[in-house]
């Protein structure tokens, strides 16, 4: 028996075929599972220990947090460009390079103890954010059709999982005062294994054809940079401080910029037609809810805990270690059974019923967690739901994506997508700091008052029914297009549109 590494061999006797997949076939969803898990490790493994940092390097709060800014201001710049290089040359080179990097900037942050080389390391890993959107694309460019649909659905749940397991982590390594460089050291291990992963998977040309948009890039990243800045940096710069708001402004002025530069030229960065596209429109909404709603619910829920009910009145007196297992554990661990449910639902019902219902228990969650918290199952329950509603919409996102892209243009379009989660994101750490540090209880620490707790829920659920309306009015009717049909419309040179369904 012959062994073809990059292609699958089939073989019919007339009473039965066998299918003997590749090495690289093979490994192709796994790869992509552990390395979507990695990212999503990375965005939340280092934010509970930003005070740790601020005291192991004497320096003030507001440049200790740079080390979660500088991460997700780098991110704003690389994630579409990683993306576009991924269509142009291939996937597998690009994310062995990108994970590369990580490593490399892992290993810095692990060894350094200088503000400025942690800010280069942390751009670093910046470049693994567009790791999740290079994953997307080689499961369509592998995976036959059959498969596509539920493969896209278990990695996508993957970034909520790494997500909670980033904060449990942390919480478990920092048991004690434990040192923050150890988690930089895990995160190089991660890479590392990520690495040798990556390097299994099968050789693959770029789909696309043309150059990179470097004019493109720089107005992208320059407006995405001005964007999501003032959104970190608000709270002490003033919310209406001429900072925040010239800032906001400009924002405008480069995606303006940005959109006038990719209709005149004709290799663009990201093709303003595609992301036009009303579904694509929606994906990307929904993508900043899901991300705010991550946010806003791991800071929120973690903050309330550890409050002391003696002081407060509220909470539980929790420690980092216990509020990370004990609160948010079972919402993350809870998407390898959800990931695979929400699947099962975009192929019965469609991905505009699957959003709606990822929509409703958000705001259901979101609810509980306003009006029950006083008891411990309480607060994990509305966490549970909140966090299986982004698993849900996770998994259904680029499947949607997919269906109305060609395959050139699939790992940017998912690039795009991957921003909008940021940004979400930056609005829900940005929310949730903004409200509960205004008008806190007085004492040696000022702690917030559980009406403020409560109105980031009530918010949350408000966003929620915003977010169902919109997918409801504005997605088309009708199941998400199949992988198949995606694919013959994407070889035809056209988006596949969702079949007709009866209501």
């Amino acid at each position: 028996m012959p062994f073809i590494f990059d292609t699958a061999l089939t073989i019919t006797d007339g009473a039965s075929t066998l299918t003997y997949m590749s090495l690289g076939t093979r490994s192709v969803l796994p790869v992509a599972c552990y390395v979507v898990l990695l990212v999503s490790a990375l965005q939340t493994l280092f934010v509970p220990v930003i005070a740790a940092i601020q005291a192991d390097l004497g320096v003030s709060t507001s440049l200790a947090n740079w080390a979660v800014t500088a991460n997700l201001l780098a991110a704003a710049v690389l994630t579409p460009v990683v993306g576009r290089l991924g269509d142009l040359y291939g996937r597998r080179p690009v994310m062995a390079g990108v994970l590369s990097v990580v490593l490399l900037g892992s290993v810095l942050a692990a060894t350094t103890s200088s503000l400025a080389l942690l800010l280069v390391a942390r751009v670093a890993q910046a470049a693994s954010y567009g790791l999740f959107p290079l994953s997307i694309g080689v499961l369509r460019e592998e995976l036959p059709p059959k498969r596509l649909t539920g493969a896209m659905v278990v990695t996508s749940g993957m970034l909520s999982v790494g997500a909670g397991a980033g904060l449990v982590v942390t919480g478990l390594l920092m048991r004690g005062g434990g040192d923050y460089h150890n988690l930089f050291w895990l995160s190089t291990a991660l890479a590392a294994i990520g690495l040798a992963g990556v390097l299994l998977l099968p050789r693959r040309p770029g789909a696309a054809s043309g150059s990179l948009d470097w004019a493109g890039a720089a107005l992208l990243g320059l407006g995405l940079v001005l964007l999501i800045l003032p959104l970190e940096e608000g709270n002490g710069w003033g919310w209406g401080s001429a900072r925040v708001l010239g800032s906001l402004g400009a924002a405008v002025v480069a995606l303006f910029a940005f959109v006038l530069v990719e209709q005149r030229i004709t290799s663009p960065l990201v093709s303003v037609q595609i992301l036009s596209r009303r579904p694509i429109v929606v994906a990307n909404a929904v993508g900043l809810f899901l991300g705010f709603s991550l946010f806003a619910v791991f800071l929120s829920v973690t903050m309330l805990v550890q409050t002391s009910p003696a002081v407060a009145g509220y909470g539980f007196d929790a420690s980092v270690f216990s509020a990370s297992l004990v609160y948010l554990l079972p919402a993350s661990a809870s998407g390898v059974v959800s990931a695979p449910m929400g699947g099962r639902l975009v192929a019965r019902f469609g991905a505009r019923a699957t959003l709606v219902i990822a929509a409703a228990l958000a705001g259901i969650g979101f609810v509980m967690l306003a009006v029950l918290h006083s008891a411990t199952w309480q607060v994990i329950v509305g966490a549970l739901l909140v966090g299986t509603a982004v698993t849900f919409g996770y998994a259904t996102l680029p499947a949607l994506i997919n269906a109305h892209v060609e395959p050139a243009d699939t790992t940017v379009a998912n690039s795009v997508n991957s921003i909008a989660r940021s940004v979400g994101m930056s609005l829900g750490t940005a929310f949730v700091v903004t409200l509960t540090t205004r008008n806190p209880i007085p004492g040696p620490v000022p702690i917030p008052r559980e009406e403020q707790f409560v109105a980031v829920f009530v918010f949350g659920a408000v966003l929620a029914v915003i977010c169902a309306a919109t997918v409801r009015w504005f997605l088309p009717l009708g199941r998400q297009a199949t992988p198949a049909a995606t694919l013959r419309a994407g070889a035809e040179g056209k988006p596949a549109a969702f079949p007709a369904r009866p209501s």
